[in-house]
């Protein structure tokens, strides 16, 4: 038997065990969750015809995520504050120097808050 001969054979051996896969999953994420959360994410990979641990990789990778306030609500969010801080410091004032002397400037606050809040209200997501 010649050099190539001997090599053609080995080539063609197979290799005892199972095949090495071409990605591997070596990092693991632990999730605290309720027993309540796991039965709900169990059924539905049953439901679905998979393990609870792929149904949860496909789920993340499809999910959308929606930022909790836009900037521009965190802007009206921070004018409310100031509008807040504002009416209290007019409201100790008209306790110190009596209400009719603050009454316009109040007047002009509330109104500065509600159309504040009108806005938040009818803003849709």
């Amino acid at each position: 038997m010649t050099a190539t001969q001997s090599n053609t054979k080995d080539n063609n051996k197979r290799l005892p065990g199972r095949p090495k896969k071409l990605i591997k999953k070596s990092n693991l994420l632990m999730v605290r969750m309720t027993p309540t959360e796991r039965l709900f994410i169990e059924n539905k990979s049953k439901a679905a015809g998979m393990k609870s641990s792929e149904w949860c990789r496909k789920a993340a990778k499809s999910a959308k995520v929606v930022p909790r306030f836009s900037t521009e609500e965190v802007g009206w969010f921070r004018d409310l504050s100031g509008l807040s801080n504002n009416l209290n410091q007019l409201t100790h004032l008209a306790h110190v120097n009596g209400l009719f002397s603050l009454a316009l400037k109040c007047q002009a606050l509330l109104v500065q808050i509600e159309s504040l809040l009108t806005k938040i209200s009818n803003h849709d997501r």
